[in-house]
């Protein structure tokens, strides 16, 4: 799981665009108990979700114009612009090129072969979340792809994330983690989109995962507060108790009350 002793590579950051950003801030309120707070009449209504007192996510408006409404996952890299010359080596494409944010950090955002977005962050006065691996906070990511080895070597040659392999009832799943870091500091999993009706529905992309404390009472609180339910709430045994959800404005995500960890 995530924590926020990032390494290069590693998610380190998260944002959410959306229409109604008032909206947005109260679902997402109500949801985890999280604050928001502008970064400043400067920043064009970005802002900081906060969990005591803690960065747990971004938030900022879109148009229709501009994109969907959508969680985006940034990964820390010490060099944006270089890694996006590398995203472009590997037959991805940059979609913002790498911009100073107001001296906290450069960003971009960047797309896969498969045309997945992902963001990049260079920390600057910000080194990423505050807060990771927490009930309410960022804790797991998923890439839905057609191709499991293509977006496997796409990402090495862009951010030298390693593969592993680990076997559950009916097959595989390919786990993420940071380069030579090891299998302890998996972050996140690759996914066929072929094996996932619900995933193929919604086209490649990246999901976020956040950990809850239960994961029934969270989604019959999404429920309330306006969200949909994509997937039903299901235990996966070892993971945890799952469900994917979608909030008022169209935003996918998902929520996991995680398995106890197994002490060795």
């Amino acid at each position: 799981m995530l924590t926020t002793r990032f390494v290069d590579g590693a998610p380190n950051w998260i944002d959410v665009a959306t229409p109604d950003l008032d909206g947005t801030r109260s679902f997402y309120g109500g949801l985890f108990g999280w604050q928001f707070e502008s970064a400043g009449p400067q920043a064009g209504g970005y802002g900081f979700f906060r969990s005591d007192g803690r960065t747990v996510a971004g938030g900022m408006p879109v148009t229709a114009e501009q994109g969907p409404p959508s969680w985006t996952v940034y990964f820390r890299t010490a060099d944006a612009a270089a890694t996006a010359q590398a995203a472009e080596r590997a037959h991805g494409r940059v979609l913002v090129r790498p911009m100073d944010v107001m001296g906290e950090g450069h960003m971009a955002v960047l797309a896969d072969r498969a045309g997945v977005p992902f963001g990049l962050w260079q920390p600057g006065r910000i080194e990423g979340l505050e807060r990771a691996g927490e009930p309410g906070s960022l804790c797991w990511v998923e890439l839905y792809t057609p191709d499991v080895a293509a977006a496997a070597a796409f990402y090495h040659q862009v951010l030298g994330l390693e593969t592993s392999g680990v076997s559950f009832p009916g097959g595989t799943y390919t786990c993420l983690n940071p380069a030579g870091a090891g299998e302890d500091a998996m972050f996140g999993g690759v996914v066929p989109l072929a094996d996932d009706p619900v995933a193929a529905e919604a086209g490649p992309s990246w999901l976020a995962y956040f950990e809850v404390a239960d994961t029934d009472a969270t989604v019959d609180r999404a429920v309330e507060l306006g969200g949909t339910v994509a997937r039903a709430a299901t235990d996966v045994p070892g993971v945890g108790r799952i469900a994917r959800l979608t909030d008022p404005y169209g935003a996918r995500f998902a929520v996991i009350r995680s398995a106890p960890q197994q002490q060795a």
